[in-house]
């Protein structure tokens, strides 16, 4: 195999560093100082999603350095140099690449999108297995190099997944957190603006739960403007059928078929996901977001520890905490039931681990 050589800024004759002798000292100048608020990300997986996600990272500045971990060392220098190629457009970040984790040492956000495909005529339980199985292989490394860093799950299926990445890193639940319904409520809300003529700013609109096919979406806390629409609706006596909002729901959790059967995966949208989560993490924005944590606890949800997208306000310590929203019965039978039948899948595959302290 063609031997693959170290990622380096260094452009010198032979990889020499002559940054030191380009320019001239000021005289009588102090010396430069290291940089006081340094931020590194690294990104776990260099498929469709992670250099998505990576891009959007990049144009978005949100990391003075970024690290790419893979295992096709040939892949992942080429994802390096093509991003490190457009430098002249982008702001200033170091970027690096290698199959070894320790390049990843002191990172601030460690963010995974790794994930195994799919056999033909593999059972799902099985495909979790396996996810899990690599996250063995992903998650303690991280953990031992950045005993510090929050870890943010993008793979699917990413509520049990964010379960695991818990278990093997041996983290507070604070700083493991799942990108879970952000990209399904932003779905949401921008289906809800299309339906009512205004700008998706302008609506406060969650769906919950499990990421997939049986997440809830929270009407009962819909609001335009401030304005709740459900009381809104009744008090001027419109009417309205509840067909129509089943309908809007099932049109978000259809979205991204919709998209991998047009071009064959979905990337840009959780690419900005996951980028709009980074920069509330990184930059203590203490903003909501709906995303995987833990939710023991919750609105009644026992009966084991389990990983569901609620809105939780996210800050530079990870979760800050679970936002007391008033949820209509009929919805919190719904999280109920996703909490037991998570529960129950966590119970059928291995989930626990060895870790690193």
């Amino acid at each position: 195999m063609r031997r693959i050589p170290p990622s380096s800024s260094n452009l010198g004759p032979g990889g020499l560093d002559f940054s030191k002798s380009f320019f001239t000292p000021i005289s009588g100048g102090d010396p430069p100082s290291p940089t006081k608020h340094h931020t590194k990300i690294t990104v776990v997986g260099v498929g469709n999603v992670g250099m998505a996600v990576s891009q959007t990272i990049l144009t978005q500045h949100l990391a003075d350095e970024l690290v790419l971990i893979g295992v096709n060392p040939e892949k992942l220098r080429g994802e390096m140099l093509d991003l490190q190629h457009a430098a002249a457009f982008l702001p200033h970040c170091k970027i690096h690449s290698s199959v070894d984790y320790d390049v990843t040492a002191d990172s601030d956000l460690c963010i995974i999108t790794a994930g195994v495909r799919q056999n033909p005529e593999e059972t799902r339980l099985n495909l979790l297995q396996r996810n899990v199985d690599l996250f063995r292989k992903i998650v303690p490394p991280l953990a031992a190099y950045s005993p510090e860093t929050i870890i943010l799950v993008v793979s699917n299926p990413v509520d049990v997944l964010t379960y695991a990445a818990w278990k093997l890193s041996g983290f507070p639940a604070n700083r493991v957190i799942g990108s879970g319904t952000n990209l399904d409520s932003s779905r949401f809300r921008f289906l809800i603006a299309d339906h009512l003529d205004v700008n998706a700013h302008d609506v406060q609109a969650y769906i919950v739960g499990e990421h997939g096919d049986s997440s809830v979406a929270l009407w009962s806390s819909i609001s335009v403007g401030g304005v709740p629409i459900l009381n809104f609706l009744k008090r001027r006596q419109i009417a309205y059928e509840k067909q129509t909002l089943e309908n809007i729901h099932k049109e978000v959790v259809q979205s991204a078929y919709e998209v991998i059967s047009l071009k064959g995966y979905t990337c840009w949208a959780i690419g900005y996901s996951v980028a709009n989560l980074a920069r509330t993490l990184l930059r203590d924005q203490r903003r909501i977001h709906p995303v995987s944590v833990l939710v023991e606890g919750v609105d009644g949800i026992n009966g084991g520890e389990v990983f569901l997208s609620f809105p939780a306000l996210l800050g530079r310590q990870g979760v800050l905490g679970i936002a007391d929203v008033t949820l209509a019965d009929e919805e919190t039978e719904q999280l109920r039931e996703c909490a037991k039948t998570l529960l129950e899948v966590q119970g059928m595959c291995d989930c626990e681990g060895d870790f690193e302290k």
